[in-house]
């Protein structure tokens, strides 16, 4: 598996690649079986439907490493908090406002609640050849907060768990430290069912000021990393602390993930110069370009891979595929790197 050998310290030619939302909305035969399956939650929590989708992509476009499909918000879900998605409004859960709110949660009953998520990974890693790996994933512990907090997505913005970190920490470092000890357990059962690696999405780190950025974000990832590392340890790792800026370097050397993700905005020579040396770069071409494509779309592929020559590098996006990008476009981007002469 190409990808596993970067992530095991191997510099390969052209990158793996894979794609941050690769199995999704943009895809005809992900909207017809979104339909079948009735709505989002249902698919995903139907084992045959959700190893389906998650294959999807890999069939069409030859992808290194399918990712589990799934959603960040089913370990609250299994937790016991309430969650609907609703109609152009995006996720709706009860938000957690007392200690009280947060005791009625269950460590215990969870595993059963998110069985057919684990179910998925089964099927999807019997589903893909030997060189294709399967990555499965949780949110990291503040960005699910965010949510169970805010009770809904805000545009990156979440006001109710930033207040909460100076009004009410005690209710933040309670929620944090569920979700570290689910989190711990969640990975390890996908490992345990198949997965080859698998990836902490941090997608609001950056909202966080540098010192709750150590607290919220660093800590956690740094004990669940430990945690796995500690029953698994040759497992692979991808941290994704999105818009962490010049934290990102401290982020890899505190919490010890094998490889980092990176948004748009990163730049790679900042990014190279504030990470170990054995870091694996993962990113971070800009999604946008995916709706535009042609010698923008090759100017910016060509950047990205430029900018990490030499590095043992993943080509990803920075954030994930739109539902508005045309399939075509996104094998044009496949060429562009197959295609392309090694930076020297």
């Amino acid at each position: 598996m190409k990808l596993m050998r970067v992530l095991n310290g191997e510099a390969v030619w052209p990158p793996p690649v894979w794609l941050m939302r690769q199995a999704g909305r943009y895809l005809p035969e992900y909207r017809q079986l979104r339909a079948q399956a009735g709505d989002f939650l249902k698919l995903c929590f139907n084992p045959e439907l959700a190893a389906e989708v998650t294959l999807q992509p890999v069939r069409r476009y030859g992808f290194g490493a399918a990712i589990l499909f799934s959603d960040i918000l089913v370990l609250p879900m299994a937790l016991g908090q309430d969650l609907r998605f609703g109609e152009g409004e995006g996720p709706i859960l009860p938000p957690i406002k007392s200690l009280a709110d947060l005791a009625a949660l269950k460590l215990e009953d969870a595993p059963a609640i998110y069985a057919p998520v684990i179910e998925t990974v089964r099927r999807t890693r019997r589903g893909l050849d030997d060189q294709t790996a399967l990555i499965g994933f949780a949110g990291g512990p503040f960005t699910v907060a965010c949510y169970m907090i805010d009770g809904k997505g805000s545009h990156g913005d979440f006001p109710q768990t930033r207040l909460t970190a100076y009004e009410n920490p005690a209710l933040l470092e309670g929620v944090i430290e569920l979700l570290t000890h689910a989190t711990i357990a969640y990975l390890q059962a996908q490992l345990d069912a198949g997965a080859n690696c698998v990836m902490l999405f941090e997608s609001w780190a950056g909202i966080l000021p540098a010192k709750l950025f150590r607290t919220y974000v660093i800590e956690p990832n740094r004990l669940i990393v430990a945690a796995l590392r500690a029953k698994n340890p040759d497992v692979k790792i991808i941290g994704f602390p999105r818009l962490g800026g010049l934290l990102v370097g401290e982020y890899v050397r505190a919490t010890g993930v094998d490889a980092v993700g990176l948004d748009t905005v990163t730049d790679p020579a900042a990014v190279i110069a504030a990470c170990p040396a054995d870091t694996v770069f993962q990113g971070n071409l800009d999604p946008l370009l995916l709706k535009v494509g042609g010698d923008a779309l090759r100017r910016g592929v060509l950047d990205v891979l430029n900018g990490f020559a030499g590095q043992k590098h993943i080509f990803n996006l920075g954030h994930g595929i739109t539902p508005d990008v045309a399939p075509e476009i996104v094998a044009e981007l496949l060429n562009i790197i197959r295609t392309s002469s090694k930076p020297v």
